[in-house]
């Protein structure tokens, strides 16, 4: 169901203690103290670069507290932002002495808003909704002043809930036309109001059910995030959860969520999981509602991310079903059966390319995967370089490492793979805290591919992965395509259970602190940390023009550089700059690739746009003028390549007892026909075989 609706790792587990601590007696040795005293201590000893808490550290606290309460400032007056403002410049102290008291005032006043904030939103949903009234509604809620007084709180109230309750009203509209027997207008609209009405006292049942810890867990992760984005607080629950998915096997959707501004995104497909293998979410997308099965649907903006996971999550078989606003405006509604996430989804997979007679290698790589107990059975390395001697078996002329979507993963998994392609040499530098800069080195002088190698990215391409195009980059060993640069994520973290500096506490479990600890940087010295990777042939897509990287996350750590590791460039084929050059003007002639990069612009209005009618009339010429402009991009669904994709014969011969398997590379191949990134990365391959014949050939003659 579709409407066109302008609506709104490198992870690693540290099991060692490295401090042993006891905590100060205090005259009320609560839990919430000690937490705070605990989360400083390791903070300021254990983060890559720490920070000073002081008067600016405590604003950016305050601020960021506040919002995290009340993102959509329906709660909070201005007299209450008043009341507020004496602790501003205070926190810093209140940090370091272990004083509640700004946490407790705010969270007593949010509770009795909350209260009065049921009462407003019953009363507003009594009246009926005037969509011929010619009025708009601003969603930017960080640059709108809080409310002076009740009338404008409840004006602020009616315009959201009409806003909320227009997709209702249209979809009843829409379905009416359909239906036998029609109801009035006035019926659709008093059933929108009474399914707003029941979303809201669905949404206000789970926020009654929270407890105070509940509450100063976002207050504490208000503190550690001012330190980098990555850095993170878990409560016991929370890091059990956590434990779940590092241990590669969890139930649920398959996909990493993350709160900013209010809204529910996907900032990860997780690769393995149901989201990922039937392609029914995107990085970017909004989670507006969640319904189990056929029960009436619940709005998550707003909600507190831990229960939004919750209504999400479910066990192996349930449905459930999310009404998700795209990146593009549309929303739709989607079905996803709950699943395990099958972790053997997400190792490396290759296929054989056929364009004429010419035969070339591609190898998706999800993520760096390992299995550090038993690293000669699950490792990624060993997995690639296995696809490459199978791939070379069928007179491979060329090979495309396909990184796109890969977040990271093992370090030293990144590290034997680039092995796999140059003789021996630095990979990568890693600066940790209280440490000398280490100079990761491959020492295998053996190469699997020593032929033409293209590298895919794209902004979603992090961590391990930007290692790897950022070495290939700077040998000079391959040529890499994508997005303008990767996501930016220079940084490692690792997860301390914070129990392990308490000597003796009778306060219970205090949960885990994932603190970022190292810095990655390129073999030339530039870190990979916001810049990312910049890409040698520069390919639109969907998130050119999206906030979605690191740079735009809150409180990174900034780009920095050091001093080059010494190594010897690959005396290869590579035609740099006749490579690029050719791939520029193919491009320039290819009209899939410019309606890519008109759509990416429009879809960068459309995250801009704040404002959005509340008048039926106008809300539907607008959705028919969107549509209407959308109608250009449908050959975008309809392309495809003129390459074939064959499984190798290992594979074939297990689709005669694995018919799943079977079923899963032919979604793929059919999916990488219609692929036009693909299709330019083996045009790149070519021109970088006709050089490497051509470097052969002067070889065969000096000998």
């Amino acid at each position: 169901m579709k409407r066109n609706y302008k609506y709104l790792l490198l992870v690693a587990i540290a099991a060692v203690a490295f401090w042993s601590f006891r905590p100060k007696q205090f005259d009320n040795p609560e839990k919430d103290k000690l937490l705070i005293e605990l989360i400083t201590f390791v903070l300021e000893r254990g983060h890559f670069d720490p920070k000073d808490i002081d008067d600016n550290f405590s604003e950016n606290v305050f601020m960021d507290f506040i919002n995290e309460l009340d993102p959509q400032k329906r709660y909070f007056y201005a007299s209450d932002i008043k009341d507020f403002e004496p602790f501003k410049y205070r926190l810093d102290e209140q940090i370091q002495s272990q004083d509640i008291t700004f946490f407790n005032v705010a969270h007593e006043r949010l509770m009795q808003r909350m209260e009065e904030a049921q009462r407003i939103y019953e009363k507003v949903l009594e009246e009926p909704f005037d969509y011929s009234k010619d009025e708009s509604i601003n969603v930017d809620f960080e640059s709108l002043p809080y409310v002076r007084n009740k009338k404008e709180m409840i004006e602020k109230w009616r315009k959201q809930l009409k806003f909320s309750t227009l997709s209702g009203y249209d979809d009843r509209v829409l379905d009416n036309e359909k239906a036998e027997e029609k109801k009035t207008l006035q019926e659709i609209e008093e059933e929108a109001r009474t399914s707003t009405l029941n979303t809201l006292n669905d949404y206000f049942d789970i926020i009654n059910d929270l407890e105070r810890k509940d509450w100063f867990s976002i207050y504490i992760n208000a503190i550690v995030q001012e330190f980098d984005p990555h850095t993170f607080y878990f409560a016991p629950e929370d890091k059990d959860r956590f434990d779940m998915r590092m241990s590669g096997k969890f139930e649920g959707i398959g996909a990493r969520l993350q709160k900013k501004d209010g809204n529910i995104k996907i900032v990860e497909v997780i690769s393995g999981g149901p989201t990922w293998r039937d392609n029914l979410l995107d990085v970017g997308d909004t989670i507006l509602k969640v319904a189990q099965g056929e029960e009436e649907p619940v709005e998550i903006t707003g909600m507190r991310l831990d229960d939004a996971v919750k209504l999400i999550k479910g066990p192996k078989g349930t449905e459930v079903k999310l009404t998700v606003k795209r990146v593009d405006g549309n929303v739709d509604i989607v079905s996803i059966i709950r699943d395990v996430v099958e972790l053997e989804e997400a190792y490396a997979k290759s296929a054989l390319v056929k364009k004429g007679d010419r035969k070339f290698g591609l190898i998706n790589l999800p993520q760096f995967y390992i299995d550090f107990k038993n690293p000669e059975k699950v490792n990624a390395a060993a997995d690639v370089k296995r696809e490459i001697e199978r791939l070379k078996s069928q007179g491979m002329e060329g090979l495309v490492i396909d990184l796109r979507g890969n977040g990271g993963g093992s370090l030293a998994t990144v590290v034997d793979m680039a092995g796999l392609f140059i003789k021996q040499g630095p990979i990568v530098q890693v600066k940790s805290v209280g440490e000398r800069k280490e100079v990761l080195k491959d020492r295998d002088q053996s190469i699997s591919w020593d032929g033409p190698l293209v590298i895919m990215v794209n902004e979603l391409s992090a961590s391990a992965s930007e290692i790897l195009a950022a070495a290939m980059q700077d040998y000079k060993r391959a040529i890499v395509i994508g997005s303008k640069q990767t996501y930016g994520k220079g940084t490692v973290q690792n997860v301390y259970d914070l129990n392990q500096f308490i000597r003796s506490s009778t306060e219970g479990d205090v949960g885990a602190l994932k603190v970022t600890t190292q810095k990655f940087y390129r073999v030339n010295g530039g870190s990979t940390q916001l810049e990312g990777v910049e890409s040698d042939i520069v390919i639109a897509d969907r998130y050119s023009y999206i906030d979605i990287g690191e740079k735009d996350q809150d409180n990174p750590l900034p780009w920095d550089k050091i001093n080059p590791a010494k190594i010897e460039p690959w005396d290869g084929y590579i035609d740099y700059q006749g490579t690029i050059k050719n791939s520029n003007e193919r491009m320039k002639q290819n009209n899939y690739i410019q309606l890519i990069e008109e759509n990416a612009k429009w879809l960068k209005t459309q995250s801009d746009n704040n404002t959005y009618t509340l008048n039926y009339a106008a809300y539907k010429q607008e959705v028919e003028e969107d549509e209407a402009y959308l109608e250009r991009f449908k050959t975008l669904e309809q392309y495809t390549n003129t390459l074939s994709f064959q499984s190798l014969p290992y594979e074939v011969s297990l689709f005669e007892t694995d018919s799943i398997l079977m079923e899963k590379r032919t979604r793929w191949h059919k999916s990488l026909s219609q692929d036009v990134y693909i299709d330019e990365a083996i045009n790149v391959l070519q021109d970088l075989q006709l050089n490497y014949l051509q470097k052969q050939k002067v070889a065969n003659v000096k000998g």
